[in-house]
């Protein structure tokens, strides 16, 4: 059954009837989906089946910070779409996205319970990490939620965080492996690896020209990993390639804008438009400027044969 994505308590109301079928539901932004939110994820989709009540998130778009503290708002793992679908494959039934604005903001932490989760969602269990926080100025705690499950009948439960590597997985982790390019540690992290998507995009064609073939993407993404190459997999036409791409501003060329150039293995199409992912498995070098086209293609060529090394080891 598809995820039903709905955005107002009316939607809600028309889908789900009012007085609507209760609901096992867990409250976040879920940046990344990660390991951590899986846990979660999982534990609602259980409880919901074993108790015959309807699997649902309660998210939010924009991010809070976006409005709150938009100086200090981080930089995005996923779209609003990408983190939608990987809920959808956990089996979570519905999604209720509200537009986090001034007046959402400003609710207090016991009429947003009340409203959303009692009213709307008709909540029979709330689960959450052990950090959650909501309402006005964030004064809701578990404590309070606790209190108010009391009152109105839902239970609440705190799953515990996921540890990784000895790192407690957190999407600011996750974030800073990415930025930093260590991109093998947010994979740990993730579950998965970090995934770039977008659209095929023509570039300049030096590169082809003069160096190897490489597709370029182009992402709404906002975490970008750190500039270099790295050993990755692209997926284009529903097929998926080892590859080995460049994030950067191709100083050879003497270029200024961050670009993704991927050379895809065993892939000779020279396609310009069309859906296009990347996946990060590891980082093999920094970005680094060459004498010229001839000097950077002897250097790609050792990119792309370190690579194939990479892959060569079971992962």
């Amino acid at each position: 059954m598809p995820l039903a994505v709905l955005h107002s308590e009316s939607e809600w109301a028309a889908q789900f009837g009012r007085p609507a079928r209760p609901a096992v539901v867990t409250v976040g932004n879920f940046d990344g989906v990660h390991l951590g939110h899986q846990r979660i994820l999982r534990r609602v989709h259980e409880l919901a089946q074993q108790t015959g009540r309807l699997s649902a998130v309660l998210t939010f778009y924009p991010h809070p910070s976006r409005v709150l503290r938009p100086s200090e708002a981080p930089a995005l793992l996923m779209t609003l779409e990408q983190r939608l679908a990987t809920i959808e494959t956990i089996g979570i039934d519905a999604a209720l996205v509200l537009r986090f604005e001034a007046g959402l903001a400003n609710v207090t932490a016991e009429d947003f319970v009340q409203r959303f989760l009692v009213d709307t969602i008709a909540v029979q269990a709330v689960l959450i990490g052990g950090n959650f926080r909501f309402g006005h100025r964030q004064k809701g705690d578990i404590k309070l939620l606790a209190g108010l499950g009391a009152r109105w009948g839902f239970e609440v439960e705190i799953v515990p965080p996921v540890i990784a590597d000895g790192i407690v997985v957190s999407s600011t982790a996750i974030r800073n492996a990415v930025r930093e390019g260590r991109v093998d540690e947010a994979r740990r992290l993730l579950g998965r690896p970090y995934t770039l998507e977008g659209e095929i995009r023509t570039g300049t064609g030096q590169g082809r020209r003069l160096v190897v073939p490489t597709l370029n993407l182009a992402t709404d993404q906002e975490a970008l990993p750190k500039t270099g190459v790295y050993a990755t997999e692209a997926v284009v036409q529903r097929k998926t390639y080892r590859a080995a791409t460049n994030v950067g501003v191709r100083p050879t060329f003497d270029g200024t804008r961050v670009t993704i150039e991927s050379h895809l293995f065993d892939f000779s199409e020279d396609l310009t438009t069309g859906k296009m992912e990347v996946r990060f498995w590891a980082r093999l070098r920094d970005e680094q400027k060459f004498s010229g086209p001839d000097a950077l293609r002897r250097q790609v060529l050792k990119d792309i044969e370190a690579a194939k090394e990479y892959f060569a080891i079971p992962q």
